[in-house]
């Protein structure tokens, strides 16, 4: 709009636009937009996105120990064309790495049994089954990393079976990793037994509890710490008496946890004064103050 479009309005219509003009911009603060439609401000003294000049730039380092080699060599000059025979003095100008998965497959052993018919007396005698045949037809690597997705990974049943099927090519049912669970247990159960026998010992623990879902059903996931144990534990309580069977009647010095739980396993509710003079205590502790950090 040009001073001849302006010199042509009315009083009313110059009002308007003056209006108009002194409104500020709808923004997400002002108005319903959505706060990813605001114009983002220009930081001051902001510096643009990339490398800065004088930045020593950074490669992947290649392997100490490749499995293959691929010489990559010229056969004939470009200014005269003469070709290169094999045993021409060559020099090393490069080199990369290409890294890449090896195909992934089940290695499968079939077990077979014979029977011999013996030629002196005519018996027969079979070969005694083997292990395999009395027990799971899964090895324990394939224990181990079902494992590990399904604790560390947090995989759902249904996503572990079909990673196993899609990264693997192996067809596990949700029963048959259950089962696989079930049968690692043991081994764990030296290594729980130590965390627990250290965390009852401890001066300081610290608590507390989270939601978690257990095949569609609503449960807790515990957690009791201290400087030298962690121990896990999923129940489907949230009352004090998860925390009196994880303690089993040990009674820290210093204890952290949910005021509501505090109560209902010692038989008292704790007022905040009380709170402030543990955290003061813990505070106040160097060997304390190491656990919180």
């Amino acid at each position: 709009m040009n001073r001849g479009d302006l010199e042509r309005l009315s009083r009313d219509e110059l009002i308007e636009l003056v209006l108009r003009l002194q409104r500020p911009e709808k923004t997400s603060r002002n108005s319903s937009k959505l706060p990813s439609s605001d114009r983002k401000e220009k930081r001051e003294n902001s510096r643009p996105g990339g490398a800065k000049p004088g930045h020593e730039g950074h490669a992947r380092a290649l392997s100490d120990d490749p499995d293959a080699f691929e010489d990559h060599v010229p056969s004939r000059c470009p200014c005269c064309g003469l070709v290169f025979g094999e045993d021409a003095e060559r020099a090393l100008i490069g080199e990369c790495d290409e890294i890449e998965l090896p195909p992934i497959r089940p290695f499968v052993r079939r077990h077979r049994r014979f029977s011999i018919r013996c030629a002196g007396c005519g018996a027969t005698t079979e070969a005694p089954p083997p292990a395999t045949a009395q027990g799971t037809p899964f090895g324990p690597r394939i224990h181990a990393l079902a494992v590990y997705l399904k604790s560390m990974q947090l995989f759902s049943y249904e996503r572990l079976r079909m990673a196993m099927s899609d990264l693997f090519g192996l067809s596990i049912s949700e029963g048959a990793l259950m089962n696989m669970f079930k049968r690692t247990k043991t081994a764990f159960e030296t290594r729980q037994a130590a965390a627990l026998a250290t965390l009852r010992r401890a001066r300081f623990v610290a608590c507390d509890e989270t939601g978690a879902h257990i095949e569609g059903v609503n449960a807790f996931q515990w957690v009791f710490c201290c400087k030298e144990a962690v121990v896990h534990d999923v129940d489907f309580s949230r009352g004090a008496q998860v925390v009196r069977d994880a303690l089993d009647g040990h009674r820290p010095a210093v204890w952290i946890i949910v005021p509501a739980i505090v109560g209902g396993a010692y038989g008292r509710r704790p007022t905040w004064s009380s709170l402030g003079q543990v955290w003061r205590s813990v505070m106040s502790d160097r060997r304390a103050t190491r656990i919180l950090a």
